[in-house]
């Protein structure tokens, strides 16, 4: 009996010892386990941005320089335009400066030569002489930073050379003759009309001399009128220069006499005005139909609304004079001029965004008012309608004019020599004004000379 108590007691302190060893173990394992990492769900993602404050980085300051020429109110509608950009775009500084024809180029010669052009030019047709300056946009009109979503090829074309877009026009004009209906009226002349003969003009131009003492005509750009013009006025195949730009497109000289008997006649009778006169007119301001010193003068269709203005009184226009009333008028449009980038530019994406806004914003170009020339952009055009002023009117009026006119092939862009052809032309006329040559003796050297730069 006592021996089975024993063993009784032996198994229970048995049983207890096997418990205690396997909470032991189990705790052990316990330990174990929070030893190991503990997988937890991911939290939610959280758009923490929202919550940020957005911060704007400042587009780097931009410095511009930019150049033109032409009169008094081009400057001031341009300069408008300007700070009307640098408003909206504070990063953006531009420097200009405006001065007129000839010293415009003799300064960009100047820069040309130091490799430190403006970056923004303002380019006629004589640009082929510049053209390793000219930085080409055609990148900038792909790629949208220039927006002509609002013009056609066609009018890109004008601007276009050897499929390089050089610049964009600042407008699309052509040559007219403007004239003070008032004087007209006060010598007892009949006004101008379309169809009208050179042989007319003169008869006019002396009547006003002999009448009222003062000239019928103020100064004419005499190489658009006797040769760009005045070459095509024989024939829808002849044009000054071949359409190729690498000769002249007529061969025969004499048909340059005409017009430059012309003038000489008209200088010797008072009815035009001499060469040191004409050197006194500096700008559209001193011309001297503004003055009332002529009763007519040459002018482009885009600049008839700052003449209109300076003369401060009712002016008109009327299509250039024929050689015979029922032949080709040999008038045209084209691009006024256009605005170029510089390749010396540091900035020429900056340069093409500002020239974008100049071209095609509806609100700048209702400063502009088409003084450059009628608009290319159809929506500039569109938002300008409604606040055209007269002498406004008058310039679209006469452009579709001109625009209706049959024309021969032509190339709106002029050959490398072409200033100096048209310079030499200026100079033969007052040889044969100051009895240096005859009309037919300048009219031959003239043209060898003009050849001779295709040679």
């Amino acid at each position: 009996m006592k021996l089975r108590r024993i063993m009784v007691l032996i198994l229970a302190v048995s049983t207890m010892f096997a418990l205690v060893a396997c909470k032991g173990n189990q705790a052990e394992e316990t330990d174990k386990k929070d030893d190991k990492p503990v997988a937890t769900k991911a939290p939610e993602a959280t758009d923490d941005k929202e919550d940020e404050p957005v911060v704007e980085v400042a587009p780097e300051p931009v410095t511009l320089r930019m150049a033109w020429w032409g009169s008094q109110a081009r400057h001031d509608k341009t300069i408008a335009v300007i700070e009307m950009y640098q408003e909206l775009n504070p990063h953006v500084t531009i420097q200009y400066e405006f001065l007129d024809f000839d010293g415009y180029f003799q300064k960009l010669n100047t820069l040309v030569a130091s490799d430190d052009c403006w970056d923004i030019m303002q380019m006629g047709g004589n640009f082929p002489a510049y053209l390793s300056k000219i930085y080409p946009l055609n990148d900038l009109i792909a790629d949208g930073t220039i927006d002509t979503s609002n013009t056609t090829d066609a009018f890109l074309k004008t601007t276009r050379y050897n499929g390089i877009q050089v610049g964009v026009s600042n407008g699309v004009n052509t040559y007219g003759v403007a004239y003070d209906p008032a004087l007209f009226a006060e010598a007892g002349i009949p006004e101008p009309q379309e169809g009208w003969t050179w042989d007319e003009y003169a008869e006019i131009c002396n009547t006003f001399k002999e009448k009222l003492d003062i000239y019928g005509s103020s100064k004419f750009d005499d190489f658009a009128a006797g040769c760009g013009s005045g070459i095509p006025q024989y024939g829808l195949d002849y044009n000054f220069y071949a359409t190729t730009n690498d000769d002249l497109g007529f061969d025969d000289y004499t048909l340059l006499v005409d017009y430059i008997q012309m003038r000489a006649d008209l200088t010797a009778s008072g009815g035009y005005p001499d060469p040191g006169a004409i050197a006194e007119i500096k700008d559209i301001e001193g011309d001297f139909l503004v003055t009332g010193e002529a009763a007519m003068t040459w002018v482009a269709s885009n600049q008839f609304i700052a003449l209109s203005e300076a003369a401060g009184r009712e002016l008109k226009l009327v299509p250039m004079p024929r050689r015979t009333k029922d032949g080709p008028a040999g008038s045209a449009i084209q691009s006024s001029q256009m605005f170029s980038i510089s390749t010396d530019s540091k900035n020429p994406v900056e340069a093409a965004k500002f020239l974008s806004f100049f071209w095609g914003d509806a609100e700048a170009n209702k400063i502009l008012a088409n003084e450059r020339g009628m608009s290319i952009f159809n929506n500039v055009i569109k938002a300008l309608e409604p606040d055209l002023t007269p002498e406004q009117i008058k310039v679209n009026e006469f452009v579709n004019l001109i625009g209706s006119y049959e024309v021969g092939e032509t190339n709106p862009i002029s050959p490398a020599p072409s200033q100096e052809i048209q310079d030499y032309y200026k100079l033969i006329i007052e040889k044969v004004i100051y009895g240096e040559m005859t009309a037919d003796q300048a009219a031959k050297d003239y043209y060898d000379f003009a050849k001779s730069k295709f040679d």
